[in-house]
Parts: structure tokens; C-alpha cells; sequence
């Protein structure tokens, strides 16, 4: 039986689709203290580090046995985050010790059918614009039925203070290309309802494949 650690952190209840899914087509789960990323296979040398520490067992006795993981996000937001906010240092030190450790780091996004692609990243609308322009609309009295782009422009040329503004898709596309070539990150992208499949066709290509049923019966 072809079997997937996924990390001991993980939020419970928040995995449950893709968990089913998995179990449901023949893998076997197990929780590991994982030393990056979400989901690796479990192969014989993983076994035998486990069998040989037993209870003891920490995420980084891991290291060397682990040549594929993959970490999952619930969508561009927490991309967005990951990469352009606080957590922006947690990130990129993680992928950091996968790249000295020779681990392929993939960051599997689940957005939509319709991101498919960094390419597709680029045309990403920032839901917390909508706030932004609020905001600014309401600092600066810019009407309702003003274009906003304009009047924002307008203002910054005679030198007004702007609140800068939410990342955009085309910002954080850029940023997960730099990402990719500073630190190796491979991005992959699927809805939420796929990414069982995914994650199989990431961890054994063609043979995991093989095995798919799609779902239970």
C-alpha cells in the first residue's frame, strides 16, 4: 500500500476533502512531524527512520530521507501572505532548509480551475482592494461615481500621502517567479476538489496514478 505523511501541524478539520479523497483511493495516511512543507511519501528509508526512533522520532530526522514535499495553501491570499506579509520570513526560511537539504519544495495552490498558472496569478483581483478603495474614498471624499484609478492618481500628483494599496495579482506573480529562482519553490495549482489527485501525481507520477479510482463508491 502506496502511503502519505502529512504534517502533525495541521490545522484539524481543514484538510478533510483532499484527506477522504486520499484514503478513499487506497493511500494511507499517516501524521509525521514534518520538517517542511505538508506532505511527503512515505518510502522505505522514511520507515526505517521511523522504525529506528520510534517515540523520539523529531521533524528534522527526516531531512535526509525526504526528496519531494509538498507544502499546500487554501488559495492566493495565503500566498499573498506567505510571501508579501508578516509571515513573509517563516516562508522563505523554510524553503531555504529544503534547498540546502536538496528537497524539492513544491507549493501546491488551491485557488480555483480557473488559476492554473503563475501567468494566470497576474490577472488575480486582490479581494482586500475592495476595502482599500473604501477607505481611501472616504479619507480623501473621492464620490462614488468618480473613477477611482483617476482621482488616485491625481491626488498622488500633487503630492498627497496614499495609504499604499493591497498587493495585486500582477505584484505577487512577480514575487512567486523571484521566489521560485532565489529558493527553487515549484508552483503548482489545482482547485480544492483535486488536489487528492494532485498531490498523488506530484508524489508518485505515473504509478500513483495508476492507482486512482477517482472517490469511493
Amino acid at each position: 500500500m502506496y502511503k502519505i505523511a502529512y504534517d502533525r501541524a495541521q490545522k484539524a478539520n481543514k484538510h478533510e476533502i483532499k484527506h477522504n479523497w486520499l484514503r478513499c483511493n487506497g493511500y494511507n495516511l499517516i501524521d509525521l512531524p514534518l520538517p517542511v512543507g505538508d506532505y511527503i511519501a512515505v518510502t522505505g528509508d522514511v520507515e526505517e527512520v521511523i522504525g529506528r526512533r520510534g517515540d523520539k522520532l523529531k521533524k528534522m530526522d527526516l531531512l535526509g530521507v525526504t526528496a519531494v514535499t509538498i507544502d499546500t495553501k487554501q488559495g492566493l491570499g495565503e500566498v499573498c501572505s506567505n510571501i508579501c506579509g508578516k509571515s513573509h520570513s517563516r516562508f522563505r526560511d523554510e524553503a531555504i532548509l529544503a534547498q540546502i537539504n536538496n528537497i524539492k519544495f513544491v507549493v501546491l495552490v488551491e485557488h480555483s480551475r480557473y488559476v492554473k498558472s503563475i501567468d494566470d496569478v497576474a490577472n488575480w483581483k486582490n479581494p482586500r482592494r475592495y476595502q482599500y478603495e473604501k477607505m481611501v474614498r472616504k479619507e480623501w471624499s473621492i464620490p462614488r461615481d468618480a473613477d477611482f484609478q483617476s482621482e488616485l492618481a491625481e491626488l498622488k500628483l500633487h503630492g498627497a500621502k496614499i495609504t499604499r494599496g493591497p498587493t495585486t495579482g500582477a505584484e505577487l506573480a512577480k514575487s512567486m517567479r523571484s521566489m521560485s529562482e532565489k529558493y527553487g519553490i515549484v508552483w503548482e495549482f489545482c482547485d480544492k476538489n483535486h488536489t487528492g489527485e494532485k498531490i498523488v501525481e506530484l508524489l508518485f507520477g505515473d504509478m500513483g496514478e495508476k492507482r486512482m479510482h477517482r472517490g469511493c463508491n
